[in-house]
C-alpha cells in the first residue's frame, strides 16, 4: 500500500534499488545530491545532475522535463553517504523561457517507486510560492535502515542558495553548470510519450514496464494533470472541440479565462462508461508474434488509440534500441577485462596462452554481440510489421504528405489531437520511422535552421539551397497547420524582409491562405510585429481582469502564427525584442512563432538572441541527428515532411482550406 506522505513524514524503505518518478505542471531540471549525516554536499562530484547525470548509485535525467524517472541504487553509495535529497529546480530561474516560481504553476508530485513500478511513498509538494529550486523529498540512513522523507523545502535563491545552504562551497559553480546544460538541451527535446493511466495500462497495452531511469511516462496513479516535456501531452485526447486550455486560442471557444494549470481532460469524454474495447489481433500461429493491429491501444476514440500506439512504438524502439547498446557496452566492457587479466599475468605470455584468451575473449564478445543483435531484430521486425499497418491508418493530421488519405482530404470541424511534424529514427533500425506527433494547440514555437549543417550521408548542401529547403519545410508545416483546424481558427502572417522566399510561399499566397501579402521591409516588419504585439497585450488584459468577452469587436479568436523568413534582416532592437515578447507571451493567448534563420547568421544579437532560440524547437531541412529524449538520452536523427515530388497534394488541400475559409466568413 503507498503511503501518501505530508512535509516531514517519513516512511521505511524495504528495497535499495528503486526509481524517484517526478510530474511536475511544467519542464523541471531534476537532479540528486548524496550528503553525510549532517546534511552537507562534499564536493560537485557528490551531485549528479543533467551536466553529470552518473553518479555512483544516482542516475538523473539529462535534460529539463515536465516527467522525471531518476534511479537509485541505495547499495551502490559510499558508507559516508547518509542522504540521498532528490532535487527539482525551475530553467526559467536562470533566464529561459517558462515560470520563474513554483507558485505559478501546477504542485509538483514525487513517488518512490520499486523498479517494477509499485508505489511505495508519495509526495505532493504544496505551499511553494517564490520558489525557483526545491529540495523535494531525501532517502536517509537510520540505524543501518534507509528511509524516505517528505522535505519541500523551496530556495527562492534557486539551485545556488539551494547548494550553499548544504555547505557547497562551489555552490554559484555547479548551478551555472546545471544551468548551462539544461539551456542545451531545451532546443533539442523530444516531447515525452503519454503517461500510464491510474488503472496501469500503458499508451498501448502490449508494451512491457519501462526501466530505463530517464524516460517521461508519468506515474501510475499521479494525482493532477501531468503536461509534457516540450509540449507534448498526455493522451487526454484534449483538442478535439469544446473548451481548451491555457495553452489554446485565448478567447472564444477555445479559451481560459483563468489561466491557471492545464486541464488535458476531453471536453467531450463520457466518464460513466468505459472507451469501447480497441480492435482485437487475429490469433497467432503457434510459435508466432502476434499479428499487430491498428489502433489496438487504449483511448477513447480511433484517433487517440493511433496516437498512443505512436508514442508505444517510439517507447518500444527507444527502448530496445537502449538494451541493445547497452548490451554491446557490457560486452565491451567485459572484453577489456578479460585481456588485461590475461595480459597482466606474465605467464600468460609464454606460448600460446596469451593469444588463445585473447581469442576467447573476443569469441565470447561477439557471441554476447550476436546475441544482443538478434535481440534487437527481433524487436524492430515487430516493430515494422505494426508500422506496415499503422501508417495506412492514421488520419490526415499524422499522416505523412504521400499517404492516400489527403486525397480525400475534407477541412474538419474539430482541432485533432496532435500533428506531424517529420519523422525519427535511429541507427540501430534504420528500417523502420517513428511519426514524430506534436500535440495541439502549441505550446511551443519552431526554428526552421537554415544553417550549414553536416549531412548525415555525407552530402553537402549549400547555404543558398539550405535557405530554399528551410523555407519550403516551413510552409510544409504551416500548410498541414491550416489543414488541421477548422475553418477560420487558424491564421498564418508571413514577414519575407527581402521577398526571398516569394518561391517558397506560393502555395501559400497563389491560394488565398494567408492573412494577408508577406510584408516586405523593416516598415513591414513593425507594422506585423506592432499588430501581434497589441494582440497579446489586449487578451492578456482580458483574461487577467476576467472579462474575456470584453474584446472589440471583430476582434480574431484564432489561433495565429507568424512565419519570419531571412532573420535578421529587416529587423532592429525593438523588433528583436517583440519577437523576444511573443515567444514568451504569446504562446498562452494563442499566438506563435516560426523562424525560419541561421542561427550563426544570427549570433550578432548575441545573448539578446539566446534565450529566443531555447525556447523554439529546433527543426532542420534536411536529416540531422541534433534531436535528444530525456529518458534514455539517444540522439534521434530527424526527418523533415516531404510532399512527395511532382504531387499537387499541399496546394489541392490549401485550396480547400482557402475556400472553406471564404464560406465561414459570409
Amino acid at each position: 500500500m503507498t503511503a501518501e506522505l505530508v512535509r516531514g513524514q517519513n516512511h521505511p524503505l524495504s528495497q535499495s534499488r528503486l526509481e524517484i518518478r517526478i510530474s511536475a505542471g511544467t519542464p523541471v531540471a531534476a537532479a540528486a545530491a548524496l550528503s553525510d549525516e549532517n546534511g552537507r554536499i562534499h564536493g560537485t562530484e557528490w551531485v549528479a545532475h543533467p551536466g553529470a547525470p552518473v553518479q555512483p548509485g544516482l542516475e538523473v535525467s539529462r535534460q529539463a522535463a515536465a516527467d522525471h524517472r531518476l534511479a537509485v541504487d541505495l547499495d551502490a553509495v559510499t558508507e559516508a553517504v547518509h542522504r540521498v535529497s532528490v532535487l527539482l529546480a525551475l530553467p526559467a530561474a536562470n533566464g529561459g523561457a517558462g515560470p520563474a516560481r513554483f507558485g505559478a504553476v501546477a504542485a509538483p508530485f514525487v513517488a518512490v517507486t520499486g523498479l517494477d513500478g509499485t508505489e511505495v511513498a508519495s509526495y505532493t509538494i504544496t505551499g511553494l510560492d517564490l520558489e525557483s529550486a526545491v529540495v523535494a523529498l531525501e532517502l536517509y540512513r537510520r540505524q543501518g535502515a534507509w528511509k524516505v522523507r517528505a522535505v519541500g523545502q523551496g530556495y527562492a535563491g534557486g539551485l545556488a542558495e539551494l547548494f550553499a545552504d548544504q555547505g557547497l562551497s562551489e555552490a554559484a559553480q555547479l548551478a551555472a553548470g546545471i544551468d548551462e546544460a539544461v539551456a542545451r538541451g531545451l532546443a533539442r527535446s523530444v516531447q515525452a510519450p503519454p503517461p500510464r493511466t491510474s488503472e496501469g495500462d500503458r499508451s498501448r497495452q502490449a508494451a512491457a514496464p519501462a526501466v530505463g531511469p530517464d524516460q517521461g511516462a508519468a506515474p501510475q496513479g499521479a494525482p493532477g494533470p501531468v503536461p509534457p516535456a516540450y509540449g507534448g501531452q498526455p493522451a487526454g485526447g484534449q483538442g478535439q472541440g469544446g473548451p481548451q486550455p491555457a495553452y489554446g486560442g485565448a478567447t472564444g471557444p477555445h479559451a481560459s479565462a483563468g489561466g491557471g494549470p492545464v486541464d488535458y481532460s476531453h471536453p467531450r469524454r463520457q466518464t460513466s462508461a468505459p472507451p469501447p474495447p480497441p480492435p482485437a489481433a487475429p490469433p497467432a500461429q503457434p510459435g508466432q508474434p502476434t499479428r499487430p493491429v491498428a489502433g489496438d491501444a487504449t483511448g477513447w476514440s480511433m484517433e487517440e488509440r493511433l496516437y498512443n500506439q505512436v508514442w508505444g512504438m517510439f517507447e518500444d524502439l527507444a527502448r530496445t534500441a537502449a538494451a541493445y547498446r547497452s548490451a554491446v557496452d557490457f560486452a565491451e566492457s567485459r572484453m577489456d577485462k578479460e585481456l588485461e587479466q590475461a595480459l597482466s599475468d606474465p605467464r600468460s605470455r609464454i606460448g600460446g596462452q596469451g593469444d588463445a584468451a585473447r581469442e576467447a575473449a573476443r569469441a565470447r564478445y561477439t557471441q554476447l554481440v550476436d546475441q544482443a543483435r538478434a535481440s534487437l531484430d527481433r524487436d524492430v521486425a515487430q516493430l515494422v510489421a505494426e508500422s506496415e499497418v499503422v501508417e495506412p491508418a492514421l488520419p490526415p493530421a499524422f499522416a505523412r504528405w504521400g499517404n492516400p488519405c489527403w486525397h480525400a482530404y475534407r477541412v474538419p470541424m474539430e482541432i485533432p489531437m496532435a500533428l506531424r511534424l517529420g519523422d525519427l529514427r535511429l541507427p540501430e533500425a534504420e528500417s523502420i520511422r517513428i511519426p514524430m506527433l506534436l500535440r495541439l494547440p502549441l505550446e511551443r514555437g519552431l526554428w526552421i535552421d537554415s544553417g550549414r549543417t553536416d549531412s548525415l550521408d555525407g552530402s553537402f548542401t549549400d547555404s543558398h539551397d539550405m535557405r530554399r529547403l528551410a523555407m519550403d519545410t516551413a510552409v510544409a508545416h504551416a500548410a498541414r497547420l491550416l489543414a488541421v483546424y477548422p475553418a477560420g481558427e487558424f491564421t498564418v502572417h508571413v514577414v519575407d524582409p527581402a521577398g526571398s522566399g516569394a518561391q517558397a510561399l506560393a502555395p501559400l499566397t497563389q491560394t488565398g491562405v494567408l492573412a494577408g501579402p508577406p510584408a516586405q521591409g523593416a516598415a513591414g516588419v513593425t507594422e506585423v510585429l506592432a499588430r501581434l504585439t497589441q494582440r497579446v497585450d489586449l487578451v492578456q488584459m482580458a483574461l487577467r481582469g476576467g472579462a474575456p468577452d470584453a474584446l472589440p469587436p471583430g476582434f480574431d479568436t484564432s489561433q495565429q502564427l507568424l512565419i519570419v523568413n531571412d532573420f535578421p534582416h529587416g529587423f532592429d532592437d525593438r523588433a528583436v525584442n517583440q519577437l523576444r515578447y511573443l515567444v514568451d507571451e504569446g504562446p498562452s493567448v494563442g499566438v506563435h512563432l516560426m523562424m525560419v534563420a541561421d542561427r550563426e547568421e544570427s549570433a550578432g544579437y548575441g545573448p539578446l538572441l539566446d534565450p529566443l532560440w531555447r525556447a523554439l524547437l529546433r527543426l532542420t531541412p534536411v536529416p540531422d541527428d541534433h534531436l535528444a529524449d530525456p529518458w534514455v538520452g539517444h540522439a534521434w536523427t530527424y526527418e523533415p515532411p516531404a510532399v512527395p515530388h511532382g504531387s499537387e497534394v499541399l496546394r489541392e488541400v490549401l485550396t480547400q482550406v482557402a475556400e472553406a475559409r471564404r464560406t465561414w466568413n459570409r
